[in-house]
């Protein structure tokens, strides 16, 4: 097919169908991931709402068991972090769109937690 072609578009050819190739292989995938592997796996998921004091997580509060798992998924369109008050636990900064790793709740109790970036930003965890 390409045998009567000069060289240099011998070589443009061949790679215009290797691209062309790479291309269609990339657009007929089908499958979809969720936005982080941790979500999947935490029993919990808050989400993370916005700048709005009591009501910028959901749920809030949010009661769960001993040994559950819970994570922050930030459905707000700026960085967020959840940390816990006394320090127990920290999510780091999430950007919009992800999701915390999973934090195991092994202590019962009532646990407060912020946004460091917006101190206004807080919730609850009761675990029972």
């Amino acid at each position: 097919m390409l045998a009567g072609l000069s060289g240099m578009t011998r070589t443009f050819s061949v790679f215009a169908i290797i691209a062309a190739a790479a291309f269609a292989s990339a657009c007929g995938s089908s499958s979809s991931s969720p936005a982080s592997p941790s979500a999947a796996s935490a029993d919990v998921t808050i989400q993370i709402q916005g700048d709005r004091g009591s009501n910028s997580y959901a749920p809030n509060p949010t009661t769960m068991r001993v040994g559950q798992t819970v994570a922050w998924h930030n459905a707000d369109s700026t960085a967020h972090d959840s940390t816990q008050d006394s320090g127990r636990f920290q999510t780091g900064t999430l950007n919009a769109g992800a999701t915390s790793s999973p934090v195991t709740m092994s202590t019962a109790g009532t646990f407060t937690y912020h946004c460091t970036i917006h101190p206004g930003m807080i919730g609850t965890i009761t675990v029972q």
